[in-house]
């Protein structure tokens, strides 16, 4: 699995010790230095099953700065990912990429359930 993460992030660092506390193997994926392409977010998309909104990091400082809240209704989906595919601080983090699905945020409930935990 792929844990995408912003190491500062207070969120992030409990996820991963959960997972390393739960002895469960990923790769680490920092999500400024290695942002996540327009192609990899739309392909993260379709396999969450989740509104494309739950990918932008709606509490962060750029998503405010950027008025995002009234820009997104506007937005096609190919140029949600594209915006998103700019700047790793737009995206929502973590991101936990499984076999057959993916998370964004952290919800102890919800990624043991997807892990079968």
């Amino acid at each position: 699995m792929l844990f995408v993460e912003y190491p500062k992030c207070s969120t992030c660092k409990k996820a991963k010790a959960w997972l390393d506390a739960h002895g469960l193997d990923y790769t680490d994926r920092h999500i400024v230095d290695k942002n996540p392409t327009a192609a990899e977010l739309k392909k993260w998309h379709k396999k969450s099953g989740l509104p494309l909104k739950r990918f932008f990091n709606t509490s962060g400082m750029l998503y405010r700065k950027m008025d995002l809240s009234k820009k997104l209704p506007d937005m096609t989906e190919e140029e949600m990912y594209t915006l998103l595919a700019t700047d790793g601080m737009l995206v929502k983090r973590p991101v936990l990429v499984l076999e057959d699905t993916v998370l964004t945020g952290f919800k102890e409930a919800e990624w043991a359930q997807a892990l079968g935990l």
